[in-house]
């Protein structure tokens, strides 16, 4: 089948990122960080988690996380069904490749909150109803620019000092890098896959 090739990046996305998770949870404690390389200090490994969406938004309330996984397992499946759809239609290669990387962020995030509330001893948010699908997501990855204090007129992060950079994980930037390259690449992607679909219809009908 002609998206196999794709799903095998969305598993590859998967395995690294579980791994990278659970060599950070198994041999470090919450809040510990070192330089992923020696001398260079911004760019570093610091153990956190958060119990919400991708970079450490959320959304409120108490049913807030269980919407929130709700939500990511019907997009999860959402978007492996349009990854098949726009293979059979001949699709440009880069936009399958790109929707193969999201599938295998969001994959990675689901897996977090669906089971490590279970499975991983104190990864469950506080007061949870339930374990399960109440599971905090792992991050890692910290480019720590600056810890910079922020105006209160600007929206979310402003009236306190927060990272101006923030804390995130292999599926995070899985599912950043897939988005930003299709934005970059539209008008190419979508041009010619325009162009194959019409192809493969004229084929059909000669």
């Amino acid at each position: 089948m002609k998206y196999y090739k794709y799903f095998l990046l969305t598993l590859g996305v998967i395995i690294v990122d579980q791994a990278v998770k659970l060599l950070v949870y198994y041999n470090m404690y919450e809040g510990e960080e070192f330089p992923i390389i020696s001398g260079i200090d911004f760019l570093k490994i610091h153990y956190t988690t958060n119990p919400g969406m991708a970079f450490g938004w959320q959304i409120g309330g108490d049913y807030g996380k269980l919407i929130l996984t709700a939500f990511r397992l019907v997009a999860m499946v959402a978007i492996a069904w349009y990854l098949v759809r726009l293979a059979k239609k001949g699709a440009h290669s880069g936009l399958l490749w790109c929707i193969g990387s999201i599938l295998g962020g969001a994959i990675g995030n689901v897996i977090d909150s669906t089971f490590y509330g279970v499975f991983l001893q104190g990864n469950v948010i506080y007061n949870a109803s339930t374990p399960w699908f109440h599971g905090k997501v792992i991050d890692m990855i910290y480019v720590d620019i600056c810890y910079c204090y922020f105006p209160e007129w600007i929206p979310v992060i402003g009236g306190g000092p927060h990272a101006l950079w923030p804390i995130f994980n292999i599926a995070d930037a899985s599912i950043f890098v897939g988005v930003v390259v299709i934005l970059l690449m539209q008008k190419k992607f979508f041009k010619e896959s325009k162009a194959e679909e019409m192809k493969n219809t004229d084929t059909i009908n000669s």
